[in-house]
């Protein structure tokens, strides 16, 4: 389950208000290593504002949907993989479900056979109710036919790659999440919260949850290397 066809294309969503462009270094590489096809769903941030509200989030899975069919139709497996990045992450664990929810079910397991997801806040003690509801009907990993990854990041908020916000914030942002802020973790999410239960685990070190929180973060090549590594190898 864990051999990574490289004719699989690849459909990535981002996380909260960051745009789709800084997502393209990521399909680019993708493609230059010789996957078949790799996208970035486009989202604004003003889009990702109103994913506060259910109909936000039906209007990005909306689109994840037609993607994910525009990608599958040209799949030499049949299938795609998602990538989802923080709230990304988590709003793929409800796509790949054909429970209805928000007024519609997507059925995303029937064309997608994996998702990794890169800091996602999958449990926090204060999440939002759309994040609640979705682990609340989808804990860990609900759909026995997917392959699910959680990477998660441990940035080191005395070293260098750290930015003066994180040094600032983390400790709050992880007592939000996770009611300890004393934990680890990508200057946003704690270690504990992206590490989806029952999925495949790699806790990457000194990396950041995105570039407003230190140089190196996920989507950054000296990091991604070394996770799609993991994905493909382990």
């Amino acid at each position: 389950m864990t051999t990574v066809d490289p004719r699989q294309p690849v459909l990535i969503l981002g996380g909260f208000l960051i745009t789709a462009e800084a997502y393209a270094p990521m399909a680019a590489w993708l493609k230059q290593l010789g996957v078949f096809d790799a996208h970035v769903v486009p989202v604004t941030r003003l889009e990702w504002l109103l994913t506060t509200w259910g109909f936000g989030w039906r209007r990005v899975l909306d689109r994840v949907d037609a993607l994910v069919q525009q990608l599958q139709a040209s799949s030499l497996t049949g299938r795609v993989t998602l990538i989802g990045h923080s709230s990304g992450g988590v709003m793929l664990r409800l796509y790949l479900s054909d429970e209805p929810v928000l007024g519609r079910g997507y059925h995303g397991a029937t064309r997608c056979d994996r998702l990794i997801t890169l800091g996602s806040p999958h449990k926090a003690v204060r999440a939002t109710p759309l994040r609640m509801l979705v682990d609340r009907r989808f804990p860990g990993c609900y759909e026995p036919g997917v392959d699910y990854v959680a990477i998660a990041g441990e940035l080191d908020l005395n070293g260098d790659n750290a930015s003066s916000f994180s040094r600032r914030t983390a400790s709050g942002s992880y007592k939000s999440i996770a009611g300890d802020a004393e934990l680890s973790g990508d200057g946003l999410v704690p270690v504990e919260s992206a590490l989806l239960k029952g999925a495949r685990h790699l806790v990457q070190p000194d990396t950041a949850h995105g570039g407003f929180f230190g140089k190196l973060w996920y989507g950054s090549l000296q990091r991604l290397e070394s996770w799609w590594t993991f994905v493909t190898n382990d």
